[in-house]
Formats: C-alpha cells, structure tokens, sequence
C-alpha cells in the first residue's frame, strides 16, 4: 500500500494498474454521459478516421507540429540568450524586461505583428514565439539568479575566469532545468497554436479545422481534433522528458520518488 502513502515509491506494475484505473473509470463516465451533450467514442472515432480520409487531417497535422517547431526553436535561442546573458550587470535589465512582458495581452500584438512581420505564416510563429518566451526568460532567469555563490567560488578555485565559469556552472550546470523549462513552454506553445492558426487560415493546421467544425457545430469532429491535440502535445511532452533523461540522467538520482 506504499501508493497510498505521502512521497511513498510506487513500483511500475502499481502505476501501471492505478494508471489502468483511471482510464477505466474515465471511459465508464464518457459512456454514461447524456449523449445529446457530448458525442459517443464510436462517433468520434467514426468521425477522426472521416477526416483523416476527407479533409487531410495527418497533412493539417504535420503543418501544425512544423510551426511549433519552429516557434519553439526560435524562443529556446531568444529566451535561453537572454537569461544566461543576466549573469552581465549591463544586460540584467533588458531580461527583466522581457519578464515583466508576460503581464501582456497577447490580443493587442495581433495588429502591431502583422505590420512588422506581414500575415500568414511569420504571424503565428511571432505570437507562438513571443508567448513562449516573456514565460520561458523568467523561469530560466529566476534559475541563474538562484545559482548559490559557492559554485561560483568552485569555479574560480580551479582557475576558471569569468566566462568559462558562466559556461560550466551556468550552462552547463543547469542544462537539466533548461530542459525541463523548455518542456513546459513547449506545453504552452502546443496549447496557444490553435488560437493562432484561426487568426492565418492559408496554411491550414488543427486550428484551422477546429475552428471550422466549431462553426458548424459538429462535436464528435471537434473532441476528435481535441483527443488529437491532447495526444500530440502528451507524446511531445513525452519526449522533451527522455531527451532531458538521456542527456541530463544525474537530475534524478536525488528525486524522492526514484
């Protein structure tokens, strides 16, 4: 019974079977929902496998997860710059400043993004880069900041100078929450790519298709498109965690629950 105790380990046949619980009991609850208010599992997958068929759901898809990419890459390198950057007194306050740029609306920068960047395709891609990185700088700043000044001093007794010391003990040394603050913005990102893609239709994408079956009001294509997006963004968040295993496997080795 340790999976019932506070931090208590959990072996993988235990998870497995609590995981396996879950799912069950979610599943008995879609199937005993009033089906007039949301669409039965065979629907929705009538209706998923319709537009796979019909509408090119796995090319809209791939156009999707192409434009995250792109805004994800281009927000590591902007927000990871500018972090790592605020170790240098001149630079600090252009990284707090691009902090306190998360209390934005994002709907006001619809208007002056197109006027820098044109519409379409750049139009996403800024808005998903500017929302993933006001939240992404802060998070990587408040860790370079909380870096104890005792490494520093480790660094300095073996003759490091200043900015081999940022590379060892601020790069390299904190690589494994930049991994794992990069997971979370890649959340973000996943979650605001349908909000953008209705505001640039040309390139088509999930956003474009919720946003005309919503229209429409046919539900089982829309929790069909929303299964597909909660699935992607899983698998995406899957893999961001074993590339975060394999490249940093000594973040780990302290956690309670290993």
């Amino acid at each position: 019974m340790n999976f019932l105790r506070p931090n208590g380990p959990s072996s993988g046949r235990a998870t497995a079977l609590i995981v396996s619980l879950y799912a069950g009991a979610s599943l008995a609850l879609w199937l005993l929902y009033p089906s007039e208010m949301f669409p039965r599992p065979s629907e929705v997958a009538s209706s998923w496998m319709d537009m796979v068929r019909t509408q090119g759901l796995i090319r809209e898809l791939y156009s999707s997860l192409m434009t995250n990419l792109e805004a994800l890459g281009i927000s590591c390198a902007l927000s990871l710059g500018l972090a790592y950057l605020s170790v240098v007194p001149a630079l600090r306050p252009a990284t707090a400043a691009a902090s306190k740029a998360r209390f934005f609306g994002m709907t006001g920068f619809v208007v002056l993004f197109t006027v820098l960047f044109g519409g379409g395709h750049w139009l996403k891609v800024s808005l998903l880069v500017f929302g993933m990185s006001v939240f992404f700088t802060t998070s990587m700043a408040s860790v370079v900041a909380d870096i104890p000044r005792e490494e520093y001093d480790h660094a300095r007794t073996l003759r490091m100078g200043p900015w081999r010391s940022v590379w060892e003990v601020v790069i390299l040394g904190r690589a494994d929450l930049a991994i794992e603050s990069l997971r979370q913005n890649a959340a973000i990102g996943w979650m605001m790519l349908t909000m953008v893609e209705g505001l640039s239709r040309s390139e088509g994408g999930l956003g474009t298709m919720l946003l005309n079956e919503n229209k429409h009001f046919h539900l089982p294509a829309i929790a069909a498109l929303q299964i597909t997006v909660l699935v992607v963004g899983v698998v995406q968040d899957w893999a961001i965690a074993g590339l975060k295993r394999i490249l940093c496997p000594y973040a780990s080795l302290s956690l309670e629950r290993r």
